[in-house]
């Protein structure tokens, strides 16, 4: 079976239409129209039917669909392996909030020029639920916070960043202790579901202080934002810029040495597409010079 075949009949549901399909493949309907003909022949079951202008899977098309991108995503896995002068094929990379702003576009533009044949999708979420996902095999690698936790030995971690944590103020307030702004003043706190959140949590625990809680968040972008309006004051780490534009806040370090959130990216020591993300490191340690790497 011609992959191609299944391609174009992926492309032609996802799009519901052949003609939008035909632009995605480069080629004219009436190629993408023969390439579901000789699946349907090869198969021997009728895939689509055309309602108006649209085209839907029929029942047989639907029972096929996931296994269709399966074989995809296999062949591309295959091809991934397979080359080793060019690499080719799909990597999946998780990234957290703070991340896709700030580390990954100063990198992506060489990347992509570089291996212009690796497709990159990225998935955006909490340094949890990716670091899981990493494990599970649903994604290639991940930027994250560094667990509070071992990482399992199954995976390869690199730090890229180290981010100490940071009181945030309105520039208002004109004190520089630290703890005497956090208890002093309505708290907004980085949610505890987050690794830095926790972090933080346990640095003010540590200290003795039980701030007056106003608020709890999990985006440090709203918290910025909130703590400009003079909403509260916070403790986050000092996540890479941009941050929001026309804010109004001071950032207060904390005694050294300051308890650090380090983000770094995870990946699996034995995945077929170890290649596209050694690939993608590389071009990241030119641009941000990773502080280690540790097969664990």
């Amino acid at each position: 079976m011609d992959t191609r075949f299944l391609e174009s009949f992926i492309i032609v549901i996802e799009h519901g239409s052949l003609a939008e399909a035909a632009r995605q493949l480069g080629i004219t309907p009436a190629a993408v129209a023969q390439r579901i003909r000789a699946l349907e022949d090869e198969i021997g079951c009728t895939l689509m039917q055309r309602t108006g202008r649209t085209v839907k899977p029929t029942e047989h098309g639907l029972a096929i669909i996931e296994n269709s991108r399966s074989i995809i995503t296999s062949v591309k896995d295959l091809r991934a392996v397979a080359a080793l002068d060019e690499p080719v094929g799909k990597l999946r990379l998780g990234a957290i909030s703070s991340v896709v702003s700030g580390i990954l576009p100063t990198s992506l533009k060489l990347f992509f020029e570089r291996f212009p044949d690796i497709e990159l999708h990225i998935i955006p979420g909490a340094s949890s639920e990716l670091h899981n996902r990493v494990q599970d095999g649903s994604l290639d690698a991940a930027f994250i916070a560094e667990p509070p936790f071992d990482i399992p030995k199954t995976c390869r971690w690199c730090t890229f960043r180290s981010e100490p944590l940071v009181v945030l103020a309105h520039a208002g307030i004109v004190s520089n202790d630290p703890a005497e702004i956090l208890r002093g003043n309505p708290f907004i706190r980085y949610d505890r579901n987050h690794w830095g959140g926790r972090l933080a949590d346990t640095c003010l625990r540590r200290w003795g202080i039980w701030p007056h809680e106003r608020l709890e968040l999990d985006s440090l972008e709203a918290i910025a934002i909130m703590v400009s309006q003079g909403i509260g004051v916070s403790l986050v780490p000092d996540w890479a810029p941009p941050w929001p534009a026309g804010i109004d806040l001071r950032k207060i370090g904390l005694p050294r040495p300051a308890p650090c959130r380090n983000v770094g990216m995870l990946w699996q020591n034995h995945s077929p597409r170890r290649r596209l993300v050694e690939r993608l490191l590389q071009v990241l340690a030119e641009r941000h010079a990773p502080s280690d790497a540790k097969a664990l």
